[in-house]
């Protein structure tokens, strides 16, 4: 069979799933299995496509079509530029946690900083590899998140500066970290079941929510952080796009008063930097 017609029934199949970008999806899926571009393959519609590539097409077509995200079927996602496995035991990394990188960068170099709740480890390693004399201790309550956030660290070369704890939010943890950073699970009750499927069917639930109203990580950081954060360090933290005004509260009722939010790409309230001065 030909490329572009074995494409386009992908794409129809995808659609009627209710799959949306169908026809964008379809393209990464077939570009990773002819290690090309996506935008070449318009110039090879033309071309036959081996009994190989199409029995590992429609196995990835019908994985996609059960609304697993195409990150998990190829099996990495990139973030700042740089490639991260996944799997259905972390998080997507999303574009707007970028912010949090963007922000970073911003201040000076940390000798040693911290990331809450890591997950495939994006944030730990993208600012390690960004700040090749700092070193980071990245905690996570998931040892199986943790064996990926390693492989990853491995994969870009900063594991001798990487140390992974499994640890419940930064309980036991020594001071005498510069920054804090994380993306840690914000999700309220209420809301998990308008997630859509690629999300709420594959993505880890315990990475996604912590029950309740969604705020009890922000909750344990004010109360936290002070004990592992140095004066004059800072913590930049995700939360929900409805969440800005709950978390400062929480934050400045336990005495934290220099806070700045950051929208995102969307132009959402996303981002929490918050100055220590004790």
């Amino acid at each position: 069979m030909k490329l572009g017609e074995l494409m386009r029934d992908a794409v129809q199949r995808l659609a009627e799933s209710g799959v949306e970008n169908a026809q964008r999806d379809v393209q990464i899926l077939m570009a990773e299995i002819l290690t090309c571009d996506p935008s070449r393959l318009m110039l090879l519609r033309d071309d036959e496509v081996t009994q190989t590539q199409a029995d590992i097409f429609a196995k990835m077509v019908a994985a996609r079509s059960r609304r697993q995200p195409v990150s998990q079927i190829v099996g990495y996602r990139e973030f700042w530029g740089r490639r991260f496995s996944v799997n259905g035991d972390v998080l997507d990394p999303r574009p707007d946690t970028e912010l949090i990188i963007e922000e970073a960068l911003k201040g000076p170099v940390p000798d040693r900083f911290l990331d809450l709740c890591t997950g495939s480890g994006n944030l730990a390693i993208t600012l390690l590899c960004e700040w090749p004399q700092s070193r980071c201790v990245a905690t996570d309550i998931s040892q199986p998140a943790l064996d990926i956030a390693l492989k990853n660290a491995q994969a870009h070369g900063v594991e001798a500066r990487f140390e992974s704890v499994n640890l419940p939010w930064m309980n036991d943890l020594e001071a005498g970290f510069d920054l804090v950073v994380s993306n840690p699970p914000y999700i309220s009750a209420d809301e998990m079941a308008d997630l859509s499927p690629e999300v709420r069917d594959w993505e880890p639930h315990i990475a996604l929510t912590p029950g309740g109203d969604g705020l009890e990580a922000y909750r344990r950081f004010a109360v936290g952080l002070q004990a592992v954060l140095n004066p004059g360090g800072r913590a930049i933290l995700e939360f929900g796009y409805k969440q800005a005004d709950a978390v400062t509260a929480i934050f400045r009722a336990e005495g934290y008063s220099d806070t700045r939010i950051l929208r995102d790409l969307g132009g959402n309230e996303r981002i929490i930097v918050i100055m220590n001065k004790f």
